[in-house]
């Protein structure tokens, strides 16, 4: 049977100051779509509020705008599916194997308490499914509960992008929060590479982490290995 993923997207182009723009870092979404794609696995895009994801600046300059990037932003059919993404009240969680949360720092507004991505999100991790993120993408799992009340990622080994990563990025004065001790107040066990902005990520059952733009690759193939294994 086909394996269906479930990608999130961001519909925020910029910070609190609009001066400073932001948006999908786009090698989180093509690394990840790439592995999937190659698997034969089918994909849907889905964002907050629906409608147009606007790309990250940064992520369109070297060394991030790598060879996935660019053949995306090429594909006026690919970028389309950017332009027209699915809200979270058309999706049925029933339909996919596994949730994928890419990052850029926009999410960091509107992943955070978006309750549609979070009755996916409890849906598809209790019903056994897969429940990933990479880099920032770990903000739409912060507020996110189990049926129960409690936090999801309480008690589970995860990563994200670290702090020490947002002030290299020369960004931590513009980010509207600490990601990372957001994280360790919900119960998370956050773990980080030692060197920053290396490939790097986490899986803890069901949940799949990837700390940076680096780790969209290796999360994505760690999704796959996991996938192949129920």
């Amino acid at each position: 049977m086909v394996k269906r993923i479930l990608n999130v997207v961001t519909n925020v182009g910029h910070y609190d100051d609009p001066s400073h723009p932001t948006g999908l870092w786009l090698s989180e979404l093509t690394h990840a779509w790439h592995v999937f794609e190659e698997h034969g696995f089918e994909q849907t895009i889905v964002s907050p509020a629906g409608g147009l994801s606007p790309l990250e600046p940064r992520s369109l300059k070297f060394p991030n705008y790598d060879k996935t990037a660019k053949a995306w932003r090429a594909n006026s059919a690919r970028m389309a599916l950017l332009e027209n993404t699915a809200r979270p009240d058309q999706i049925n969680s029933a339909d996919f194997d596994a949730i994928y949360f890419t990052g850029g720092h926009a999410v960091m507004y509107d992943f955070l308490d978006n309750e549609g991505l979070q009755r996916i999100t409890r849906e598809i991790y209790e019903r056994g499914g897969i429940v990933s993120s990479v880099c920032h993408g770990y903000c739409g799992l912060l507020n996110a509960k189990r049926s129960d009340g409690t936090y999801l990622v309480s008690g589970h080994k995860m990563t994200g992008f670290s702090w020490r990563e947002e002030v290299l990025a020369c960004v931590d004065k513009l980010v509207p929060y600490n990601a990372e001790e957001e994280l360790k107040k919900r119960g998370a066990d956050y773990k980080k590479a030692i060197l920053p902005f290396v490939s790097f990520t986490v899986v803890d059952g069901n949940l799949v982490t990837g700390q940076n733009p680096g780790s969209a690759t290796e999360t994505a193939r760690k999704v796959v290995e996991v996938l192949s294994q129920s």
